[in-house]
């Protein structure tokens, strides 16, 4: 069912200082930013070997990852795995019994098909599933 990790999701409170570092400094490409209001916050989409390092900043306290940051301060915030069909890896997932977060798929960076997995299903790590779109 899973194909490859897609991404790695940072937190960060500030983009563009975290830009500075994995950009300037690292040397990651950057290849896609945008707003994902649905998501509460702006992404940053870098290239690293065959995936990707997402950073994410929150547009708000009291986003998803705005109360992460507030919690837990920046840092890892999910991993994200590439799948073929989101939709018969969400019916998999189901009939193992993993706790979904989200019964049908909504919009991510790029136009992909995502899905969380909670955290006390997946050995404590938030999990993303990812249907990437075509093209990317």
């Amino acid at each position: 069912m899973l194909s490859a990790i897609d991404h790695l999701g940072i937190a960060v409170p500030s983009l563009d200082d975290a830009l500075a570092l994995y950009r300037d400094q690292l040397g990651m490409r950057l290849v896609h930013r945008e707003t994902i209001s649905e998501q509460g916050v702006e992404a940053a989409l870098l290239d690293v070997g065959d995936g990707h390092v997402e950073l994410l900043e929150p547009l708000g306290e009291d986003s998803p990852v705005g109360r992460f940051l507030r919690r837990r301060g920046g840092g890892m915030h999910h991993v994200a795995y590439r799948v073929d069909s989101i939709d018969q890896a969400l019916a998999a997932c189901r009939a193992a019994g993993l706790r979904l977060i989200d019964e049908r798929p909504r919009t991510g960076i790029r136009g992909s098909r995502v899905a969380f997995l909670h955290p006390a299903s997946t050995g404590g790590v938030l999990t993303e599933i990812v249907q990437v779109s075509k093209g990317h």
